[in-house]
């Protein structure tokens, strides 16, 4: 478990991943502005602050390779991916990853919930079924889902860099 105790951070990351959910539910998508701002923001700290700017870069870079493959299957936005890259910068590697887990876990409660308000529960899990029995050989189908069937994403991360920023 990794366990945060910088204010400056978790006041960073939760003001950087609060307005990317804000955002994304009202337009769908996450801005470079916001992303690149955050990111940059968590390299400078690091460097003033006298953190290791290797660990910052690193989580970064974890960041961006965890959430890539996602988007590569149209499964995320790319704005979803430098959302979570750009957190990672203040997270570092460990705290990237430990929130990667948590948005996914999170990601998967607010499918659910998404899935039922939409009465779409069924079709959800029986498309998922499918594309989990595919081995991933159905992938191309997520970029062709329809509009309803999506939802933001930078929610979920917002609670799992949130819970990491935090200390859980």
């Amino acid at each position: 478990m990794v366990h945060m105790a910088d204010p400056v951070m978790a006041c960073a990351v939760a003001a950087g991943a609060g307005s990317g959910a804000v955002i994304d539910l009202r337009t769908r998508r996450v801005p470079n502005w916001l992303t690149f701002g955050v990111g940059a923001l968590g390299l400078a700290a690091a460097a003033v602050r006298g953190h290791e700017l290797g660990s910052a870069i690193g989580g970064l870079v974890l960041g961006l390779a965890l959430m890539l493959p996602g988007h590569i299957v149209g499964a995320t936005g790319a704005g979803d991916v430098k959302l979570l890259a750009a957190l990672g910068a203040w997270l570092g590697p460990a705290g990237t990853f430990t929130a990667f887990l948590y948005s996914a876990i999170a990601g998967g409660a607010l499918a659910i919930v998404v899935a039922v308000s939409r009465g779409r529960l069924r079709t959800t899990m029986e498309r998922t079924a499918a594309l989990a029995r595919s081995g991933g050989g159905l992938a191309a189908e997520i970029g062709r889902a329809p509009a309803e069937g999506r939802f933001a994403y930078a929610p979920a991360i917002a609670i799992g860099a949130s819970a990491v920023a935090l200390g859980w």
